[in-house]
């Protein structure tokens, strides 16, 4: 039965006099330890008593825990004298962890799971069909359990674990599945309202996303609207294409989407001709594919840089984050790197730069770029190193600092005559000595790099003359 603050504050002030009385024993062996080095009577009394004193508060201790939790029986306390709308219809018990069914009716996650798995399709309270078994946490119901619990001093309950693993498909979440992807191949009614569904259960359901990965034919069927020469309905494209993100973002699913041959080319189609959400969307799962080595390379192979880069340049704030981010993953890869610089990346990344979007992502993908030699060569011409400059002046981003000097010192060590910009940006505002002195680990290295370069230059000249 769950106890009240009374009993707690009572537990408290015994816990506090078996504190004092402790330490006064403890005080006592040690002064006696440093008198006498052997063992008396006096000594063994006080060991005992301190034995005595820890147990006492041992106890208090066991007894001020267990007193405030709500007790799992359905008669105790917090169960019979909670608000009903806390109580769960299926259990009668305060309820720890509150989801929402489709029906929007209430109850204790292990309970209600429970009843979906023996097979109901219906909802327990009301008898009405469920269109989906999906639960949702009650967000809300929990915070005002907490609430109510704390008021009466008691413990709130933690959220038990369920009583179904979630990586597993009910026999009838299996057959739903199964009926949505059947739909794919009827009209375009039942493909958008399929489509949609599919898209919540992946985002919701682990297990969802877990059961594309056992059948090799299970994208190609979710997939086949998009195949369809009369062309896709637009909200149609989106939901799939959403739906095959949240696909990809299950690990063991990786290597299977990306290599089911119509997955990227559609994904490409989607970057070029999708609405901004479908595009946005389409960059994102070609990031969260590109997280193994063996995808980097397929997706490079496919021309899908060229579409990023091109979703890069124009700009839409929405799609522009996915895009430098699948970018980057897919940079890691030398060739990759080369497959980018020809299609422009150093021009449309420095462009976004110096209008100051997206700055942080945009450098990092730049700094990686700039080992290439091409890359390196075209960044002078386009006006990167006042850029470069002015971000280490005026930015207080270390990492971006680090990675504009980073860009700067290949800048120099590929062409010398830039040397002569960087020494007047030394004159005019130190910048260099500057990094050098209070940049990262890196940044100061290649502002030291710099700094050097500088000095063998000036020798050079005041030799010759």
């Amino acid at each position: 039965m769950a106890k009240t603050v009374v009993i707690s504050e009572i537990d408290s002030a015994k816990i506090v006099e078996l504190k004092k009385e402790l330490l006064i024993l403890v005080k006592a062996l040690l002064e006696d330890e440093q008198d006498n080095n052997s063992l008396n009577s006096c000594h063994i009394d006080a060991i005992d008593k301190a034995k005595e004193v820890l147990s006492c508060l041992k106890e208090v201790k066991l007894k001020k825990t267990t007193s405030l939790k709500v007790d799992d029986d359905e008669h105790s306390d917090a169960s019979l004298c909670c608000p009903p709308e806390f109580r769960c219809p299926l259990s009668k018990r305060l309820m720890k962890d509150p989801v929402i069914i489709s029906t929007g009716q209430t109850y204790d996650r292990p309970f209600i799971q429970q009843w979906l798995k023996a097979g109901h399709r219906v909802c327990p309270l009301t008898q009405q069909v469920l269109s989906h078994s999906v639960v949702t946490p009650n967000f809300l119901i929990r915070e005002l359990i907490s609430q109510w619990c704390k008021i009466r001093g008691i413990e709130s309950p933690d959220p038990v674990a369920s009583t179904i693993n979630e990586d597993e498909l009910t026999a009838a979440d299996r057959e739903q599945f199964v009926s949505l992807l059947d739909k794919m191949s009827k009209t375009i009614p039942e493909q958008k309202a399929a489509a949609k569904e599919l898209r919540l259960f992946t985002k919701r359901m682990p297990s969802f996303r877990a059961y594309f990965g056992e059948s090799s034919e299970a994208i190609p069927r979710l997939l086949k609207p998009l195949t369809q020469r009369s062309g896709c309905d637009p909200y149609l494209q989106e939901d799939l294409i959403t739906t095959l993100l949240n696909i990809s973002i299950h690990d063991s699913n990786k290597k299977l989407v990306a290599e089911t041959p119509m997955v990227i080319p559609l994904l490409i189609d989607a970057l070029n001709s999708g609405s901004p959400e479908t595009r946005s969307n389409a960059a994102a799962a070609l990031f969260t594919l590109s997280a193994l080595d063996s995808n980097k390379t397929l997706i490079g192979k496919s021309g899908a840089l060229k579409s990023l880069i091109d979703l890069l340049d124009e700009g839409h704030p929405l799609a522009m984050k996915d895009a430098a981010s699948a970018i980057f993953n897919l940079c890691i890869v030398q060739e990759n790197k080369s497959r980018a610089v020809r299609e422009g990346a150093v021009s449309v990344i420095l462009k976004k730069i110096k209008d100051g979007v997206h700055v942080d992502e945009l450098l990092a993908i730049l700094a990686m770029l700039s080992t290439h030699q091409r890359a390196v060569e075209e960044l002078p011409e386009l006006g990167a190193v006042p850029v470069l400059l002015r971000i280490v002046r005026e930015s207080s981003c270390a990492r971006n600092r680090e990675n504009c000097i980073a860009i700067l010192y290949t800048i120099c060590v590929n062409d010398r005559n830039k040397l002569r910009d960087l020494r007047e940006e030394e004159r005019a505002h130190g910048t260099l000595s500057l990094l050098a002195q209070d940049g990262t680990s890196r940044a100061k290295r290649k502002a030291s790099g710099i700094l050097e370069r500088l000095n063998r230059a000036r020798n050079i000249t005041q030799t010759t003359r």
